[in-house]
């Protein structure tokens, strides 16, 4: 894939993953705990990374971190995401690599490390594991969110392909065939 190709690719999966960052803020979506969210960014980052590999993802994800945080909230806000994305991102690549589950496990355990990596943010800022007290509601509201999500949307998913040389085939594993490369 050419370097103009790959620009604009990036640049496709970030502003996705940006506005679906914004419309999960603009739900007012109770599951069971406080801080839960559906993570519908993750869909663009286990996309990534199924599509185009680690190295692309984690440049989509620290992007869409840094514009989500610094347009809808703080420094902490992206300090936070930062340590779930990274943990997350780690843990998802070393389960596709080694092919340890399919892709619908692969981004619940994206989404359970997601809120492990938060977790340590916050006991190293607050000096205490005692905010691991609230962990388990947390993964168990997120795990069943995850599930919900990820089952939706792998029915229209195509096969994931690696090897994306153009950008229609990397929209055609978004299923929107609308949207097709030179």
């Amino acid at each position: 894939m050419n370097r103009t190709r790959k620009t604009a690719l990036y640049g496709l999966f970030i502003a996705l993953a940006f506005v679906l960052g914004y419309i999960e803020s603009l739900l007012p979506i109770y599951l069971g705990a406080p801080g839960v969210k559906l993570g519908l960014a993750n869909l663009v980052t286990v996309t990534v990374l199924y599509s185009l590999g680690a190295g692309p993802a984690a440049a989509v994800n620290l992007v869409r971190i840094l514009l989500t945080g610094f347009t809808f909230g703080n420094m902490s806000s992206v300090l936070f995401s930062m340590g779930g994305a990274a943990l997350s991102l780690l843990v998802m690549t070393l389960c596709r690599r080694f092919n340890l589950f399919g892709i619908v496990g692969v981004s619940i355990l994206g989404g359970v490390f997601h809120n492990v990596g938060q977790f340590l943010v916050a006991a190293f800022v607050v000096k205490t594991f005692g905010v691991f007290s609230y962990l388990p509601v947390l993964l168990a509201a997120g795990c069943g969110a995850d599930f919900f999500r990820r089952s939706f949307t792998s029915s229209q998913m195509a096969a994931p392909r690696r090897d994306s040389s153009t950008i229609s085939s990397s929209f055609t594993l978004l299923r929107m065939p609308w949207v097709r490369g030179p």
